[in-house]
């Protein structure tokens, strides 16, 4: 039995999880949030707001040292990565207390500790600082986010092996960072980190990078990468890893040509994120997880158990912020407003925080195509925008993927300066239902980086068919 009654338990405290119980309980509810770890979940503590401080580093240090191709002289450039991390840690320091000063509201109660199921409406918490408490209520929501998945190779338990976590902790700049996994996360630190003067070596297991983005999408940014210095080496398979001498380690690589020897000075696994679902015991509440141990929810975001809810990374599909906090938002309307708010259709943007940035939204070319509908294609190059060309950053291109038939706009990538907010607008005109057209006579302000919108658009009314060069 349990020892105390809640209208609705809370547990975790990620994106979504840190805003609804305060607007629950604003609603005259008697909330109980649950959390094991710190407050503000990956976000705040480990995932965007730390990582992005030190990208900022990293843009500042390479763009200092691009001093005297804008005619300004300034020295040696060397990076203090000790104060890049009491910089990362003063910003999340902020963050998180900004997040607790929202939490004090009648009918919320903070609970510390780690919770279990013990049915499908009641929960164990082991708490923080000893001893258990029993609760239930007739809605729960989990939001219990992911963590790092740990490597899981022969030698891996001999060597030191980083993860998105412990490498934000470093204090000294690694000689050789090789780096396990071509996504967003390895890639924003492998550009990071080089940026800071290490040698990076990344290690693909798949055929290329972002293998979720177009062909010519992954080419040109490891065309990037590769011309920052990082070396890039894809269709590799981690097979082992032992120590080496001077307190380095080996990598052992399977590859097309067999297998190679790299040897580093640290190493990074960014090989994907697994659910916290373990502590849950969710088979004692009846609640069904995918085969990889994410909780399989509808599109109102409730689980095999009616009632019982959950948002964020511990669900299946993009493990993102924005998308946690439209959890959030689609929680709040039906179960304060009762409405009938859903995941369906929605719009999912986002963007690789490498330099130059990659904003992507909607369906890629290779998406469309098996989507079944007639397309056309436009492809800018950031050189023919002249506000890259006046700040120097004329790397990367612009991609439009349009319904052949109805002009919509099906999908676009912004590999280039600031490509994330460009990619925001693009996502506007789709949700207003707007077509190329629109994009393509819209009067934006000379000189920024987003008139290249009315170039890359007009592309679809210079020829039919595949559309690849600026036509003047």
């Amino acid at each position: 039995m349990a020892d105390e009654h809640y209208d609705t338990i809370v547990i975790g405290t990620s994106q979504g999880g840190r805003f609804l119980p305060v607007e629950l309980a604003k609603a005259g509810q008697k909330v109980a949030l649950v959390e094991r770890d710190q407050l503000g979940g990956v976000c705040v503590n480990r995932g965007c707001t730390p990582t992005k401080t030190m990208v900022a580093s990293a843009r500042l240090a390479y763009q200092a040292g691009r001093g005297a191709e804008y005619g300004v002289r300034t020295g040696p450039v060397s990076v203090d990565l000790a104060a890049v991390r009491e910089r990362k840690r003063a910003m999340v320091t902020g963050a998180r207390g900004n997040y607790a000063s929202r939490l004090p509201q009648d009918g919320l109660e903070l609970i510390e500790g780690e919770a279990h199921f013990t049915g499908p409406k009641s929960i164990e918490i082991a708490l923080t600082d000893g001893g258990t408490r029993q609760i239930d209520a007739p809605v729960i929501v989990i939001d219990t986010g992911a963590r790092p998945r740990p490597l899981a190779i022969p030698g891996a338990g001999d060597v030191p092996v980083l993860d998105s976590t412990s490498i934000m902790e470093l204090d000294e700049l690694p000689e050789h960072l090789i780096i396990l996994g071509g996504g967003y996360i390895g890639l924003e630190f492998g550009q990071m980190f080089r940026r800071f003067g290490s040698e990076v070596t990344i290690v693909q297991r798949a055929a290329r990078l972002l293998r979720s983005e177009d062909q010519d999408v992954s080419d040109e940014v490891a065309a990037i990468l590769r011309e920052d210095g990082i070396t890039v080496s894809t269709s590799s398979t981690p097979v082992r890893v032992e120590p080496a001498d001077g307190g380095r380690l080996r990598l052992g690589v399977r590859t097309q040509d067999g297998e190679r020897q790299l040897e580093g000075s640290h190493l990074l696994a960014a090989i994907g994120r697994v659910p916290n679902t373990e502590a849950l015991t969710t088979e004692a509440a009846g609640i069904r997880l995918d085969d990889h141990g994410f909780i399989e929810v509808d599109e109102y975001l409730e689980t095999s158990v009616p009632g019982v809810y959950a948002m964020g990374d511990v669900t299946p599909g993009p493990a993102f912020t924005h998308s946690s906090y439209d959890d959030y938002r689609i929680l709040h309307a039906n179960l304060i407003r009762h409405e009938k708010a859903s995941t369906r259709d929605r719009i999912v943007p986002y963007t690789v925080f490498i330099d130059p940035q990659l904003g992507r939204v909607g369906a890629t070319e290779h998406e469309a195509r098996a989507q079944g509908h007639a397309i056309r294609v436009a492809k800018l190059p950031m050189s023919a925008v002249i506000r890259a060309i006046e700040t120097g950053q004329t790397r990367g291109f612009m991609k439009a993927v349009i319904d052949a038939d109805t002009g919509q706009i099906l999908g676009c990538a912004v590999l280039g300066s600031e490509g994330g907010e460009i990619t925001t607008m693009i996502q506007i005109a789709m949700l207003g239902n707007l077509t190329y057209t629109a994009m393509a006579d819209a009067i934006f302000t000379h000189p920024l980086l987003a008139e290249g919108l009315n170039s890359l658009f007009a592309m679809f009314d210079a020829r039919g068919g595949r559309c690849h060069t600026l036509v003047t």
